[in-house]
């Protein structure tokens, strides 16, 4: 079963984006460039109506630049949407946004039509480092929490440029199972809604198959691919210390210890999702998602008390 996690201030975050589209020029959704589908809200598509869209593939110094290339060119192939990778502690590739923007909507700027641009994202993608990037101070409060941002702030980026930065939202509900796990790996939902362990196993099960050199780099473990996610883990946990009574591995010390190398990026540049698979993935959960709608419907149906005829 997915992941799920859609705290309180979400649901302001959703009607506020909701009040504030019709007067938006553009819209900016800021995208993790580790798993750049997982990251991307399917209610934001809802909610902006057609505006010309700006995709930021965030933190690409973290992300494998081959499958940065494949998402990039599946973004602007696509109408309406323009995309570029980011790495947001740099501040030239960063400005370049502004004349992105520019470009997708060109009958905007000067003072009497000022740019005013709204930028959404999941949260801890790095929406408020790339604004205060952009601003050259902290006008944005950073962290590496997921729902830092709280409310929606205003920020004067140039005199006929208006950025408008909203707090993280996921949506209400994932349907897709693999999506839950890369955002929970990415930092981007609560520590409370997450097994570690769990998660730590799935993305050890992808980068045994995708990316072993990484994990025989990082943790000088040459039989990788003789290894299951569990056995690994255990591995991990010797090798780093992660040991309890009785000479037992801690897997959740060791799962801990996985993950935050993920984030940080101590185990290289990695990509857990490609466009094809990720598409893949998306017409499971959609099918999955189907079938249980169907299930609920029967179940409500044959629950429901017979209707009584009135007494004549």
């Amino acid at each position: 079963m997915a992941i799920q996690w859609f705290p309180g201030h979400m649901h302001l975050t959703r009607k506020a984006i909701g009040e504030r589209i019709k007067e938006i020029d553009v819209v900016i959704e800021m995208l993790d460039a580790r798993l750049p589908g997982s990251s991307a809200n399917p209610m934001l598509a809802e909610l902006i109506k057609g505006k010309p869209a700006l995709k930021i593939l965030s933190k690409q110094d973290l992300a494998d630049p081959d499958r940065t290339a494949l998402w990039l060119g599946h973004y602007n192939a696509l109408p309406g949407v323009s995309a570029m990778g980011l790495d947001t502690s740099m501040s030239q590739p960063a400005k370049a946004l502004i004349d992105a923007c520019r470009k997708l909507a060109p009958l905007r700027g000067g003072m009497v039509k000022p740019m005013r641009v709204l930028i959404c994202g999941i949260p801890n993608v790095g929406k408020s480092t790339l604004i205060n990037t952009l601003k050259g101070k902290r006008a944005a409060k950073t962290g590496d929490e997921a729902g830092v941002t709280k409310q929606e702030a205003r920020i004067a980026l140039d005199d006929d440029f208006y950025l408008y930065d909203t707090p993280g939202v996921l949506w209400p509900r994932i349907i897709v199972e693999q999506s839950g796990y890369n955002l929970a790996a990415s930092g981007a939902i609560g520590v409370n809604a997450f097994d570690e362990e769990v998660v730590a196993l799935e993305l050890l099960h992808y980068l045994i198959h995708h990316y072993p050199q990484a994990l025989r780099e990082r943790y000088k473990i040459n039989d990788v691919a003789s290894h299951t996610d569990e056995t690994l883990l255990e591995a991990i946990g010797r090798l780093r210390g992660a040991m309890q009574s009785g000479g037992r591995v801690n897997t959740t010390k060791a799962a801990h210890i996985v993950i935050h190398d993920f984030r940080s990026g101590a185990l290289g540049r990695v990509t857990i999702e490609t466009p094809v698979q990720f598409a893949a993935w998306l017409a499971e959960g959609k099918q999955a998602d189907a079938e249980r709608a169907l299930r609920k419907e029967a179940t409500e149906k044959t629950q429901k008390p017979p209707r009584h005829k009135p007494h004549t």
